[in-house]
C-alpha cells in the first residue's frame, strides 16, 4: 500500500464514518483489506484501491471502511461499569419507570456488550429493551447469530454465567433464545440523524469517542444527547471524556466513565 493510498483511506474513513486512521496502523490496514480484496475478486489490495479511487462504488467503499473499524470487544468489558449498572442504575430506574428500561449499546461491535447488558438486567429481574447498533454489517450479523468461540465466551464471563446463558453447539457457544430475545440488533451510523427508535434511559457508547476525529466528536455527542432522556445516563469508555467537545454532559463524581446531562442541555431543550 502506498502512502498516497493510505492518505485517501484516512480521508474516506473520516468523511463517511468520522473515524481516525493513524499512520502507525498502515500495516494493519493492509492486512485487514487483504480478505476484502480477495472477496471482491482483486489480485491484491493495491488493485482494489486503484479501482475504488477511479470508479467509486458505494458497496466496495463501505466494505473497505468496515474492515478498518476497530471491533475489539469482550463480555463485561470494564467490570466496574457493569457493577454500577447492576447495583445502582437498574434498581433505581426500574422503580422510577414502572416499565422497561431502555438501553442503547451504540457501537456494539459483535454483540458482547449488548449480551452483557441483557444478562445483567435479566439476572437482576429488571425488564429491559436493549438496542444494539454498529456500522459494521459483519459485526451485526455475528451478534445476531449469538455464536461465540470458546476464547470469546470465556473472555469476561464466569463459568456460571456462561453455562446459564449460553449453550454449546459443536465447538462454539450460542446465546440462549431468552437472551437473544431481549436485544434488537441493527446496522447504523452514529453520525446519522436520529431515526424513530425514541429516547433511551441508558446509553453505552464506549471506546468510540477516542477513535473519532476531533471534528466529528461534537456531532456524535450531540446525537447521543438528543437520544438520551433528560434524567438518563451515558457511559463512555473509562478513559474517554467529552471535555472540550461538548457542554451537554457532566461527569458523575466517583463513577468513572459515567455522565449525565448538564444543565445547559436542559436549557437548550427548553
Amino acid at each position: 500500500m502506498t502512502p498516497e493510498d493510505f492518505e485517501r483511506l484516512q480521508a474516506l474513513l473520516a468523511s463517511r464514518a468520522g473515524y481516525r486512521l493513524s499512520r502507525e496502523r498502515m500495516q494493519l490496514a493492509e492486512h485487514r483489506l487483504g480478505p476484502v480484496a480477495r472477496r471482491e475478486g482483486y489480485h491484491n489490495v493495491e488493485a482494489m484501491l486503484a479501482s475504488l479511487w477511479s470508479r467509486p462504488v458505494a458497496s466496495l467503499g463501505w466494505g473497505v471502511i468496515e474492515a478498518l473499524l476497530n471491533g475489539e470487544t469482550w463480555f463485561r468489558r470494564d467490570r466496574a461499569t457493569f457493577e454500577v449498572l447492576e447495583r445502582e442504575l437498574l434498581p433505581a430506574l426500574t422503580a422510577a419507570r414502572g416499565g422497561p428500561v431502555r438501553i442503547w449499546s451504540a457501537g456494539a461491535g459483535s454483540g458482547q456488550e449488548a449480551y452483557s447488558l441483557a444478562i445483567a438486567a435479566l439476572e437482576a429481574g429488571a425488564r429491559v429493551e436493549v438496542l444494539a447498533t454498529d456500522l459494521s454489517r459483519q459485526a451485526i450479523e455475528k451478534a445476531l447469530s449469538g455464536f461465540y468461540s470458546s476464547f470469546e465466551i470465556q473472555r469476561g464471563l464466569s463459568a456460571r454465567t456462561m453455562l446459564r446463558w449460553f449453550e454449546q453447539v459443536d465447538d462454539q457457544w450460542r446465546a440462549l433464545p431468552e437472551l437473544r430475545a431481549a436485544i434488537t440488533f441493527k446496522r447504523a451510523n452514529l453520525l446519522d440523524e436520529p431515526r424513530d427508535e425514541g429516547r433511551f434511559d441508558i446509553i453505552f457508547c464506549r471506546h468510540v469517542l477516542g477513535d473519532m476525529t476531533p471534528e466529528r466528536r461534537p456531532r456524535l455527542l450531540d446525537g447521543l444527547e438528543r437520544r438520551l432522556v433528560d434524567d438518563g445516563c451515558l457511559f463512555l469508555g473509562m478513559d474517554e471524556r467529552p471535555d472540550g467537545d461538548s457542554v451537554a454532559f457532566r461527569p458523575v463524581a466517583g463513577r468513572r466513565g459515567l455522565y449525565v446531562k448538564a444543565p445547559s442541555a436542559y436549557r437548550r431543550a427548553a
